[in-house]
């Protein structure tokens, strides 16, 4: 039987214990299949569903390729691999990652509202950056219900934060308040008609994008086609990026697939400069090694000043190297997260040496 009701969580940083909250303010008996991607590492194993189980509510399982959605039942991504719906299939896969991360939010959400639409409700739960955000401004646009915990609730209110600052959510609550909320909505659609999945001009670029996260090839599913060529190179293969755009939101994918938000992508480029600044150190290193051997085998070989030579330089290039490890410990790794707050604090300081200049006036 096709379900009637999707569900669709996504967390991240705090997540664990926001999705115990969830499930276990959930009925045993709610009408609807729920489906959750919880950000982890690829080598760790899968203990979400057997936690969520010793809840008692809806039972819980890792999702398998090709089952058939059941009504009641929770379904959890597994470790390094996507979970995309298809019309009453699950898909487990291995596409490119999104935002740095397999499984991802948004390839779950933009799934759920690409065969869904008003049937699919997203949920956005504690979490760094902004994963998920894109994916419910699609479940949102073509007709979905959009939730979001609220900010002072979670544990890292970045996810919930990006997602109200980009998204028209439709309700900001505490978790306590989300299975009540969930219940309540649900039973006010029982008494409507279906509406089908209205297709619009972001259709083809939408289901390209879930036939990527379906292990399709993305060149030639036309990935290419859509979107502006920017000067930008893509972390994970260093491809090219394309712009794409989602009401006020830009985000860029390349031509194998991978996929970023302009935070993650801002996140992964101040990440990889670290990475680059300790690779030159370790080239120098390497440098200063070997012209101070080849200065003491020529210095045994009774040639002087060509072993002063190779000193000199060894210490040159040791000049050098200081230079680096004084940038790289300087460096920071930059995400718009951390720059609004840095932005926030220096509002509140200006405001404090207002108040103080003020004071001082009297």
């Amino acid at each position: 039987m096709d379900p009637k009701n999707i569900i669709v969580v996504g967390a991240s940083a705090g997540g664990f214990e926001a999705l115990k909250t969830l499930v276990k303010a959930l009925p045993s008996e709610l009408p609807a299949s729920i489906f959750i991607v919880w950000h982890m590492s690829p080598d760790v194993r899968g203990i979400m569903p057997q936690v969520l189980n010793r809840l008692n509510t809806l039972p819980a399982s890792q999702a398998f390729d090709g089952e058939v959605i059941e009504e009641g039942r929770i379904y959890v991504a597994p470790p390094d691999r996507h979970l995309i719906l298809e019309d009453g299939l699950v898909r487990v896969t291995r596409g490119p990652k999104e935002n740095r991360f397999r499984p991802a939010i948004d390839p779950l959400f933009r799934s759920a509202a690409y065969h869904y639409g008003a049937d699919a409700i997203g949920i956005i739960l504690s979490g760094a950056l902004d994963d998920g955000t894109s994916g419910l401004w699609t479940i949102k646009q073509r007709g979905g219900i959009a939730i979001v915990q609220d900010p002072r609730d979670a544990e890292v209110p970045s996810m919930p934060q990006n997602a109200i600052r980009e998204v028209e959510v439709d309700h900001v609550v505490p978790l306590e308040a989300m299975g009540e909320l969930l219940v309540g909505i649900l039973d006010e659609k029982k008494n409507r008609p279906r509406v089908a999945v209205a297709d619009d001009s972001n259709s083809r670029r939408l289901e390209m994008e879930i036939g990527i996260a379906a292990e399709n090839n993305a060149l030639e599913l036309g990935v290419m086609d859509f979107g502006e060529l920017t000067p930008y190179t893509c972390p994970e293969c260093h491809g090219v990026l394309s712009a794409l755009r989602e009401g006020d939101m830009t985000r860029f994918r390349c031509h194998t697939g991978h996929a970023f938000t302009s935070d993650s992508l801002l996140a992964s480029v101040t990440e990889n400069i670290e990475d680059s600044l300790w690779s030159a150190i370790r080239g120098v290193d390497e440098s200063i090694i070997l012209l101070n051997h080849m200065g003491d085998h020529f210095a045994e070989a009774n040639q002087p000043k060509l072993a002063a030579v190779f000193f000199r330089k060894a210490k040159e290039a040791q000049t050098r190297n200081e230079l680096i490890r004084t940038v790289v410990m300087s460096h920071e790794q930059l995400s718009a997260d951390s720059l609004r707050e840095t932005s926030d604090a220096g509002g509140e300081d200006r405001a404090a040496e207002q108040q103080m200049s003020a004071r001082s006036d009297h």
